[in-house]
């Protein structure tokens, strides 16, 4: 299938629900499915943060993070985040690959489609 490429801003419902309900149906349809964090979504990447957020009418947050990483998706930090918050890696989820920018980049030049949240 294609590979999709998702840019999570920040840390607030409108950012994370669509990043992974579309990440994870994206995954589900066997395409090779990339989210990016930037600096103003590592407040929700500290470890079971994510899967501790609920919300009215969306679908819990932990069924969505646990089938995206079930169905093969990878999720990105960017390094600068990390240096520009003072944030050491054990101090962000385990399953995170912190690159940096450039990466991504190269990863997902090949992407059909890009989203940003």
């Amino acid at each position: 299938m294609a590979k999709i490429a998702f840019v999570c801003t920040g840390t607030e419902g409108r950012h994370l629900w669509p990043t992974f309900t579309l990440a994870s149906a994206s995954a589900a349809l066997g395409d090779e499915v990339i989210i990016y964090f930037t600096p103003g979504a590592v407040p929700a990447l500290e470890p079971d943060m994510l899967e501790e957020m609920e919300a009215k009418g969306m679908p819990p947050m932990k069924e969505l993070v646990q089938g995206f990483k079930q169905l093969g998706g990878r999720m990105m930090l960017c390094h600068l985040a990390l240096e520009a918050l003072h944030i050491e890696p054990d101090e962000v989820r385990d399953d995170l690959e912190i690159v940096g920018a450039t990466t991504f980049l190269v990863e997902t030049e090949d992407a059909a489609r890009t989203f940003t949240f």
